[in-house]
């Protein structure tokens, strides 16, 4: 049988490792992005550990029962629609990208909307 530690040993043991380990409090939620969908987690725990041998180096653990999986919308446009667009209405590739938003990935739309 394992010997058991409590809270205060856990926490001796970790910093004559080197390691410490906060607490977030007040944590609403926790999105994790994907391509393809987020992961949220509401009313999550996290902690934050941080290692004195890894310089820099932070690691968050993140627990939580209320878990949502939504699906991300794809873009109707790629990279290269961006760039067409903004080379045919010679306008930046942000504006080139908002307008194939707002046409619903339109390139002749977004073109026309553009240069006129």
């Amino acid at each position: 049988m394992a010997p058991s530690f409590d809270n205060r040993q856990a926490r001796r043991m970790m910093d004559r490792m080197g390691i410490s380990m906060d607490q977030f409090d007040n944590v609403e939620e926790v999105i994790i992005r994907m391509p393809d969908k987020d992961v949220v987690i509401k009313g999550a725990e996290v902690a934050e550990i941080r290692t004195k041998a890894t310089s820099g180096t932070r690691m968050f653990q993140v627990t939580g029962d209320d878990i949502e999986e939504r699906m991300r919308e794809k873009p109707k446009y790629t990279k290269e629609d961006i760039l067409l667009v903004a080379q045919q209405a010679n306008v930046s590739e942000a504006k080139a990208e908002q307008a194939l938003k707002d046409t619903n990935g339109d390139l002749a739309q977004a073109i026309l909307r553009l240069s006129s």
